[in-house]
């Protein structure tokens, strides 16, 4: 029968006669901090990186966020390929229209907001809306003007919504597909140039134009200096969104591509809001033809409109 000497751990015993023998003999303890690699040690080393990785979300946790909310993928014929755009719930994209509303200085639209789960169905909506928007508004903006003119008669001009909705969609979507091969194309001659996808390009400029929708209801006030202030302050709130994403993308370029690049996406910006306003609301009036009135005694009278 085994004695209890015979059930002890005979490594633990190897190990102490090792130790008697050579004192020297080096040990190691589980214990023991594992050494960080170099790699690690050069990014600890440097505070500057991990400001411009969260800034621009190029760190390890945004390959996490990736992979995380990877979706199964489907053919493109299919509907479930494209029903992976528009898999986001009412508190996403109420976050996502304040974000584009209260910008945060210093903080990138993609990465707080997009990156995890970029969608169509807020950029998609919110176009419409500000479609019809502007289309409404400007009808009784228009009315509201000639409202007291007797020679004046209201017709809607349905028109409207076809021009609203043909500039709106094309700036939301052309531009940012010429953004993004832009953007392709220096990555491939500067390295630090970070490359968002189409997608979270589209939600960017999509979101941002939310805030034109209230704006383009206040823009029923028949006062041109009101209207304009209006413009100005939803202008410098979305282009702001603009600024603060796609700045941090290209300013490891060359500074003249970068500051030019920032000023074409910012003067497109301005063009589209100062066209609405222009056109659809403070369009010249229209000379309206005098009818011609029969007098009683067989002559015409011509009224004069102005």
């Amino acid at each position: 029968m085994a004695t209890a000497d015979d059930l002890k751990f005979q490594e633990f015993d190897d190990a102490a006669n090792l130790l008697a023998a050579n004192p020297d003999a080096t040990t190691i303890s589980i214990d023991e901090p594992v050494e960080i690699p170099k790699n690690q040690q050069s990014r600890l080393q440097e505070p500057g990186r991990e400001e411009d990785d969260e800034l621009l979300g190029t760190d390890d946790s945004d390959k996490t966020e990736l992979l995380a909310g990877q979706k199964k993928s489907a053919p493109f014929w299919t509907f479930d390929y494209y029903q992976t755009f528009f898999d986001v719930d009412t508190y996403q994209v109420l976050d996502r229209i304040k974000g584009s509303v209260f910008p945060v200085p210093g903080k990138n639209f993609v990465r707080l907001y997009i990156r995890s789960n970029p969608d169509l169905y807020g950029p998609f909506w919110i176009c419409a809306t500000l479609v019809f928007t502007i289309a409404v508004s400007g009808n009784l903006s228009n009315f509201f003007i000639h409202l007291g003119k007797p020679t004046y008669h209201y017709v809607p001009e349905f028109r409207k919504v076809s021009i609203a909705a043909t500039t709106i969609y094309a700036y939301a979507w052309l531009v940012p597909l010429a953004l993004w091969g832009f953007l392709m194309w220096r990555n491939t001659k500067v390295m630090n140039i970070v490359s968002y996808s189409f997608l979270e390009i589209v939600c960017v400029y999509g979101y941002s134009l939310f805030i034109y929708i209230p704006t383009a209801v206040l823009w029923i006030i028949p006062q041109r200096v009101v209207r304009w202030v209006l413009m100005v302050f939803s202008l410098c709130l979305s282009g702001s969104v603009l600024l603060m994403t796609f700045w941090p993308a290209v300013r490891d370029d060359n500074r003249r591509v970068a500051v030019a690049t920032v000023a074409t996406i910012l003067l497109l910006h301005a063009l589209l809001a100062v066209g609405c306003l222009a056109y659809f609301f403070d369009a010249p009036e229209l000379n309206i033809p005098a009818p011609i009135i029969p007098a009683h005694n067989g002559t015409t009278v011509i009224t004069k409109s102005h």
